[in-house]
Order: C-alpha cells, then structure tokens, then sequence
C-alpha cells in the first residue's frame, strides 16, 4: 500500500521539477483553504437561518396557510422524477440503499426546523422510489411518462393557482420554469427544426428568422419585450407576470432546441430515409418512425445542458418583479435581523444549484449511455 502510493505520488505529482515545484505551492494552499473552510462551516457559522428562512427560499411570498399546496406540489413532482429516473437507472439493492441514507440525512435536519416539513418529505421520497421501482421493473410503463409528465404539471398548476399564480416564488418558482420551458420548447423546436428543413421556402424562411433572430438577441431582452409586448397585443386579458416570463423563456430557448435538433437531423443517413420512402412509407412516417428517434438519441447532452441553462437563467426573471430562488435569498438578507448572514445564504444556495446541476447531469450521462446500448 505504501510503496504504491510512493508509486503514484512519482508519478502523477513530483515527475518533472516542474511538477515537484507546483505540487509543493498548491498542495499545501489547497491544505489551508480546506482547513479554514472546514473550520468557518463547522465552527464559525451561523446556519440557524436557513431553517429560520427556509419557506422564503423555497416558496417566496406564497402564503402561509397555502403552503400545503406547494408539499402536495413536491408530492406530484417526487412521483414523476422517480418515474423518470426508473427510465434511466435500475433500482437494485445497493442503489436503493444510498437513496434511503441520502433521505434520511436530509429529514433529519429538516425535523430541527420543522416535524412536518420532515414527514412530507420523507413521503416525497416515498412516492419518489415507488416510481422509481415501477418504472425500473415494469418497462410497459414507460410509454404512459410523457402523458403522466403533461397530466402533472396541469395538476401542479391548478393545484398552485387559487392564492393566485403572482404569489409564486423561491425555488418552487425556479423548478416551475424549468420543467415548463423544457417540456413545452422542446416540441416547438423539434417543429421549428423540420420546418429549416421544409421545402416550402416561406416556412424555411419564416423559421430560420425565428431561429436566427431569438440566437442573436440576449434572454433578458426577449424575457422584458414578452412583459412588455403581450398586455399590448391582448389589453383586455390579464396575463400573469409568472406566465408571460414562461412564455419568454419558451419562446428563447426553443430557438436553441430547433437547432441543437437540426444537428441531430443531420447525422441520420440519407441512405435510411431513402430505403424507407422507397418502401412506400409517408413523409410524416419517415420523420416520426426514421429520423426523429435517431436524431434525438444524437442530441441528448445538448438538450440537457439546454435544461440546465434554463435553470440556471431562471434569476433573469426579477426583471419583470418575479422572486425566485436567488432573489428570494437576497429577501432574506434585506431583513436587518440576518443582514450579516450573507456567506450563509450564498453557500447555501450555491450547494442547492450545485446538487440539482450535478443530479440532472449525471442522469443524462446514463441516459446517454442507455441510449447507446440500445443503438448498438
């Protein structure tokens, strides 16, 4: 053991002076920096303000005696990514287990601020490996996730809406956008991309100016003309701020699908779509059955880096006075009582966008392989 380590350490840190001299200066910062940093997390830092201000940072403004709208919201949204994540990962033993520690840690420090909050969420992950196994062990349903995904989120949106839709905020707001733009650009992108391609030179133009133009103007631009332009054009509805950002968001990144799309359109060989038009199979056939699922097996890290961006620009929307997540902690900082709880904050909702990041990241990664098992 010691000798291999020696080994390693030749190798990888002192083989060259060079190395030696960089690993002598960064080894021992990196040393310091984790010393001092575990000592202001563990020793120095006031993190009783996040159980103090954890509603505000997860659901804004909305009331308080509403709240048990947003835990039947992470109920339905637990469901349907464990269902999800079936697709993806098998549920086997080991798995399951970590899942269950990982679930336990985190109601064991929300049953300090809250029993409840704990007990929902201990449900929450319930229903989440319920899904999960389902999915996992029963292949067949599978094909019901894209109704089940439509059927959730008209269920979260009339379940959120009574208090009324400008009452949402925090991360709730932040997920809402995400799993909304995602869901409806990508359809919008994938019709934007076949119409690029159309032989009808009207469409091809109209939508490669779509497509150029939401590429060349930044999001906040297109997020505030929406805020701006929709009351003009409709003056006798009242649109909500929540729907109009949606709507912006949408509008933007489906530019970014419809290519990220085309690329995959791209890659599928001609010689396929001849064979199959020349089986006698329709243009609509030949698009839905031949191009489509090979295209979108090509595109999958983009589409999920594109869902990240989406989450990641979700902050964009105080400029049209919404509160998500990152303003939402900015609300709790306004407050002169926790005015020197900055460093708490910020950490604590850099791990928050780190974690999400990171868990959409790696099921896209096994998503991708998944896929590529099937291809070959």
């Amino acid at each position: 053991m010691i000798a291999s380590t020696i080994r390693w350490s030749h190798r990888n840190l002192f083989a060259k002076p060079l190395d030696a001299v960089l690993s002598l200066v960064v080894i021992p910062l990196c040393a310091w920096a984790l010393y001092s940093g575990g000592s202001w997390v563990f020793q120095g830092a006031q993190w009783g303000i996040i159980p103090e201000s954890i509603r505000v940072l997860l659901v804004g403004i909305y009331p308080a005696d509403q709240i048990w709208r947003a835990w039947g919201t992470l109920l339905i949204f637990g469901l349907l990514f464990g269902a999800t994540l079936g697709c993806v990962f098998f549920l086997h033993r080991v798995l399951a287990l970590g899942y269950c520690l990982v679930v336990a840690a985190i109601a064991l420090v929300a049953v300090y601020s809250e029993p409840t909050s704990a007990l929902l969420i201990v449900a929450a992950a319930a229903l989440a490996l319920a899904g999960w196994f389902a999915t996992s062990r029963w292949e067949n349903l599978r094909r019901f996730l894209v109704p089940a995904w439509t059927l959730g989120l008209i269920a979260v949106f009339a379940l959120l809406s009574p208090p009324g839709i400008g009452l949402w905020g925090g991360l709730m707001l932040s997920v809402l956008i995400t799993m909304v733009t995602a869901v409806l650009s990508l359809p919008l992108g994938i019709l934007l991309a076949f119409g690029r391609r159309s032989q009808l030179a009207s469409v091809r133009m109209f939508c490669t100016a779509y497509i150029e133009t939401m590429r060349s103007v930044p999001l906040i631009l297109v997020v505030y003309c929406v805020w701006i332009v929709l009351p003009v054009l409709a003056p006798q509805y009242s649109v909500p701020d929540v729907l109009r950002g949606m709507a912006g968001f949408t509008i933007f990144f489906s530019a970014y699908v419809a290519e990220y799309v085309r690329s995959g359109l791209q890659a599928v060989p001609k010689g396929q779509v001849e064979a199959a038009r020349s089986l006698g199979m329709s243009e609509l056939d030949v698009n839905r059955y031949i191009v489509l699922p090979q295209s979108l097996r090509v595109v999958v890290p983009p589409l999920v880096g594109n869902v990240l961006d989406v989450f990641n620009a979700a902050p964009l929307v105080f400029i049209i006075g919404l509160t998500d997540f990152l303003r939402a902690g900015q609300m709790v900082l306004a407050n002169p009582q926790y005015s020197d709880r900055t460093y708490e904050i910020y950490i604590f909702l850099f791990v928050t966008y780190f974690l999400i990041g990171s868990l959409i990241t790696f099921a896209a990664r096994k998503l991708e392989l998944h896929l590529a098992k099937g291809a070959r």
